[in-house]
């Protein structure tokens, strides 16, 4: 049998991990801490998982890699370089492991993202000989783009960044452009520098694609620090958790709370998430929540919104769906929820005047209210609150909005004018979220559930900056 290379997707965090098989044993690179999708898979498959390896020590997830080892009797391959708190099987630039008669792995390294990252070319038997099928290349050269550089601080972001270029141009050098690319990153992760521009790639397409295998060092490196956005805070969690070595996960249920209790836990300042669709939310929600719907990149945001450590209770209209909530929180370090609550909105609140509403517009809508013509039963827009990130500002924002980063809004709520707010974002799942702080916080709020390529369609000025 042919080998072959398929594709688990964490599309919440924008990552991918791969299991590698030729019929009857397997690879597995990068996975996330939820294992029993992988381990599901390879039983699918009818293949034994034989070898674990970490492209990185990862910044943007909690890794599962030390578990699946644990759990499969594999070898752990992590970069001998990485100071690690438990037993790995070490290796480093120009090591070849084999893995069975028809596949091996060679290690190249390819600093960059961080120091002691590593590749990994998949190499399959043909004819007596070693021919290359593809290269896992984590957080280095990704479809388009490459992984970020300053994920270990801003004094290092420089230097990384010129690794990261030769990195790539080894790699080029190394393989045919029929070989195929197997990031880890790149597919809407805040690891990588810019978005993903394809859903697969080989070698030859990165070299007419990619930038940094088409401009000098200096000048990638300069484009690639200029276009740096925020990253998520907790990223400060994951590579301490990873180097230490990750426990094993508790995914089974966590206890229920009732009505009063959630009003306890909002009066001592934790979180209460609501994962429905940000439209129901809209139609009526507990006063206090935050929404955070399971249709979105929910884990990302609040693993960077909340002060790390607070206390999470989830609410959900199913059981299946704080499951999924749960299984996303895993990935970032958040372990157990306090307590959870499913059904509908009205078990959740002690008395009727405990649930609130959040009013919904579009860009016409904000388009007439400026222009003096505010549709019936929405206020006059005040503020219009942008809180998309500073790149997605610069690139282009309605004139005369406040602009405030979700990231950044629980800390500068005061930062925000007086009056009726409508809040947007890009498409409306992060201006939800915004509203329903700024609704927290006593402000009266309208959420612009709409696509922000339609602003300056009905009317409304969009400036740029350079």
């Amino acid at each position: 049998m042919a080998v072959e290379v398929s594709v688990i997707g964490t599309s919440s965090l924008g990552d991918r991990s791969y299991l590698a098989s030729d019929g009857q044993v397997a690879v597995v690179v990068d996975p996330q801490r939820d294992v029993d999708r992988v381990m599901y898979l390879a039983g699918a498959k009818g293949v034994r998982i034989t070898h674990v390896v970490e492209t990185h020590i990862h910044n943007d997830y909690v890794s599962g890699g030390l578990e699946l080892a644990r759990i499969t009797g594999a070898h752990y391959l992590v970069a001998a370089a990485d100071e690690v708190g438990f037993d790995r099987t070490p290796v480093c630039d120009g090591d070849h492991v084999a893995v069975s008669d028809s596949m091996r792995l060679r290690v190249i390294a390819t600093p960059g993202h961080t120091f002691h990252h590593l590749s990994y070319v998949l190499d399959e038997a043909s004819d007596g000989d070693w021919q290359p099928t593809g290269v896992f290349t984590g957080g280095s050269l990704l479809f388009g783009t490459t992984g970020r550089t300053d994920l270990l601080g801003e004094q290092h972001a420089h230097e990384l960044a010129h690794h990261q270029h030769a990195s790539a141009k080894r790699l080029a050098e190394l393989l045919p452009d029929g070989a195929e690319v197997w990031p880890t990153h790149g597919f809407g992760s805040f690891c990588s520098a810019s978005q993903s521009d394809a859903p697969e790639s080989t070698i030859g397409r990165e070299k007419a694609k990619n930038q940094v295998l088409r401009l000098a060092a200096e000048e990638f490196v300069a484009q690639t620090l200029g276009g740096l956005d925020a990253y998520p805070a907790y990223y400060a969690h994951m590579g301490v958790a990873n180097f230490a070595g990750p426990a094993p996960v508790d995914l089974t249920p966590v206890t229920r709370a009732d009505a009063t209790e959630l009003r306890e836990r909002m009066a001592d300042g934790q979180w209460v998430v609501d994962l429905r669709h940000r439209k129901a939310y809209a139609a009526s929600h507990l006063a206090g929540t935050v929404s955070l719907g399971l249709d979105g990149p929910m884990s990302t945001w609040l693993g960077w919104l909340i002060d790390w450590g607070v206390p999470i209770t989830l609410l959900a209209e199913t059981p299946e769906q704080v499951a999924d909530a749960q299984r996303e929180l895993v990935r970032i370090g958040i372990d157990r929820p306090a307590a959870q609550a499913t059904g509908a909105v009205e078990r959740w609140a002690a008395e009727p005047a405990q649930l609130r509403e959040l009013r919904m517009a579009d860009f016409p809508a904000l388009a007439a209210a400026r222009a003096g013509n505010t549709p019936a039963g929405l206020p006059v827009a005040d503020v219009v609150l942008d809180v998309r990130m500073t790149n997605e500002w610069k690139a282009g924002h309605i004139e005369g909005a406040v602009h405030v980063p979700l990231p950044d809004l629980p800390a500068r709520l005061t930062d925000v004018p007086p009056g009726a707010v409508w809040v947007h974002c890009g498409s409306g799942y992060r201006a939800t979220v915004a509203a329903s702080l700024l609704a927290n916080a006593g402000r009266e709020v309208v959420v612009i559930d709409d696509k922000f390529d339609q602003a300056g369609a009905v009317g409304l000025e969009i400036v740029t900056e350079a």
